[in-house]
């Protein structure tokens, strides 16, 4: 399939394929799930905001952002609601106010190089309480197919946070830290795969999911490794990670309805 084949597809249906299934917490495994769609959208938001300051895919970009915030939004409620009275509860009160501080530089004003650094620490900061929320939630369920949706769920967030980080050095933002940043989750993701396909619990529609996501992680990574100066490679970035993201997403999903 040819970057321009990839990029009619994701203009056409990737953004709603994220639309959470249920209106409520379901169980601990939809929990699972969720609030590891939380740290996803931490970055993809960030990723959305740069390709809008740089110009990549803008319209793409507009609607990514819109969309990841409306969701981020409605799951926090949700994922606040569900949790426990205790650390889990505290944890998603304090992501309400990181969220708050979030919001607060992703709206308002136009992407600009002056509030990128800015973007990505607030972005971390997300990121690790969503992090965290997700743990309490496999600590709570207990079973080892927690794990899995954990690990699939987090597979979705590394898309995001590659590109996050090559947009970030596109812009010349903290270039030779964002590379290295590339590396980690690039190191991470991969063996990440093999073990979901390894499971025990994978399930034929899953390893048949696992092997779509073999193809569209060649795509983005062969796009990762192209040059950085590249207005093209920046553009089959953003799409070829939204791409892999669809697969990761029904792949989480899937553990998830295995765990119950």
């Amino acid at each position: 399939m040819t970057y321009t084949l990839q990029r009619r597809v994701f203009c056409g249906f990737a953004l709603a394929a994220l639309a959470p299934v249920h209106a409520q917490v379901a169980g601990l495994g939809d929990a699972i799930n969720k609030a590891g769609r939380q740290r996803m959208l931490s970055q993809r938001m960030a990723k959305a905001w740069f390709g809008l300051g740089l110009g990549i895919q803008a319209e793409s970009a507009r609607r990514v952002l819109d969309q990841s915030m409306a969701l981020f939004d409605r799951q926090q409620v949700e994922l606040k609601t569900f949790a426990p009275a205790g650390e889990t509860r505290d944890t998603y009160v304090q992501l309400e106010s990181a969220w708050s501080d979030y919001k607060g530089l992703l709206v308002g004003a136009a992407p600009s190089q002056d509030k990128a650094r800015a973007v990505l620490d607030q972005a971390g900061k997300v990121l690790a309480l969503a992090h965290k929320g997700t743990a309490l939630f496999e600590q709570q369920a207990g079973k080892p197919g927690a794990k899995l949706v954990n690990i699939a769920g987090r597979q979705r967030m590394l898309s995001q946070r590659m590109a996050q980080f090559y947009l970030a050095s596109h812009w010349n933002v903290d270039s030779a830290a964002s590379q290295k940043e590339i590396g980690k989750a690039r190191e991470e993701f991969v063996p990440a795969l093999e073990l979901l396909r390894n499971a025990p619990e994978a399930t034929t529609e899953i390893k048949q999911e696992l092997a779509l996501a073999d193809n569209q992680w060649l795509f983005f990574d062969n796009a990762l490794k192209a040059r950085v100066s590249s207005h093209k490679a920046a553009s089959d970035v953003f799409v070829s990670s939204e791409n892999l993201l669809q697969v990761m997403d029904r792949v989480t999903g899937l553990y998830a309805r295995v765990l119950g």
